[in-house]
């Protein structure tokens, strides 16, 4: 048993290198040649599947999560507020909120974000539910599939989509709708999944889609060419011929690759990155399907802005 451990340990710490060394040498968006975004548009990747997009004096945050709570506080089963100094620290004021899915590391941080701003949030059912427990019904928007939804100069659509199976390949961990009938019991677990979204967003020419998990269904209408898809790549393992799948279907100028970060240290200590997410090997993974398509990333809090 020691001998295992040893051995995972030595594998997993070969394979942060390995990651670390792709992130340091990958091109970033936004670089010469890579500019695929408007003019006058930001793009802030807040870590985990989260970003900021700010145009025209509007910002939109997609699955804002920065509060980074730790794996005593997942062990442990207690509740976990938002952290007011992480928010003010690392979240720009919002004009709306658009949430993927409900699991903690993706909605967590939205309800606080909300009352801050003063803004609505959008998404599924599990997410109204969730802010109706904040006492924020209010501010929820229910989505419905395909709708437009203009917002400041934004145009944004959710598109069905799907969780990885993470649980064995079998199983999405923490499936269903929120249920705890008291905050004092929203526990990270009592987090479900909920409904799950891509999300497209238009903005002055350029298209973006953002999918924070990587499997989708596979009869959705899905955007095709698009200039930057923001992809959260933890679990494309677990979902059979995911990037074959996805790919061709969006046909993306540029990939940005996201969800490969530890997600439980804070987001100003060293870099970690989620176990066996393989980021070193997602470039190559891309090639396989699409030659035309570049891997570029973001580090967290960097902004990529193209001047008017």
């Amino acid at each position: 048993m020691l001998t295992s451990a040893i051995g995972a340990a030595v594998n997993r710490d070969k394979h942060e290198r390995s990651d670390r060394a792709a992130l340091r040498d990958l091109p970033r968006l936004g670089s010469p040649g890579l500019d695929h975004v408007a003019a006058g548009l930001s793009i802030r990747w807040l870590g985990t599947a989260g970003f900021a997009l700010t145009s025209e004096d509007t910002t939109l945050l997609i699955d804002p999560y920065v509060t980074r709570l730790g794996l005593g506080d997942l062990v442990r089963w207690r509740v976990v507020p938002s952290s007011e100094e992480a928010l003010s620290r690392w979240v720009p004021k919002a004009d709306a909120v658009l949430v993927g899915h409900t699991h903690f590391d993706h909605a967590l941080d939205v309800p606080s974000i909300a009352r801050r701003d003063g803004c609505p949030v959008y998404g599924g059912s599990s997410l109204a539910y969730l802010m109706q427990l904040h006492g924020l019904s209010r501010q929820a928007v229910v989505v419905q599939p395909y709708e437009p939804r203009e917002i400041g100069p934004f145009s944004v659509t959710f598109v069905p989509s799907a969780h990885s199976k993470l649980l064995l390949g079998r199983r999405v961990p923490a499936a269903g709708e929120i249920t705890c009938d008291h905050l004092d019991r929203m526990v990270p677990r009592a987090f479900r999944c909920g409904q799950v979204w891509g999300i497209h967003v238009t903005v002055d020419g350029t298209s973006l889609y953002h999918q924070g998990s990587a499997d989708l269904v596979d009869d959705a209408v899905l955007p095709r060419g698009v200039d930057v898809f923001l992809c959260g790549i933890a679990g494309r393992q677990c979902s059979p011929r995911y990037l074959e799948r996805v790919i061709p279907r969006l046909d993306p100028a540029v990939i940005v690759p996201t969800h490969f970060d530890d997600f439980l240290s804070p987001l100003d200590a060293p870099m970690g990155f989620t176990l066996g997410v393989d980021l070193a090997r997602f470039p190559g993974e891309v090639g396989d399907v699409s030659g035309a398509t570049t891997v570029c990333v973001l580090d967290p809090a960097d902004t990529v802005y193209r001047s008017a």
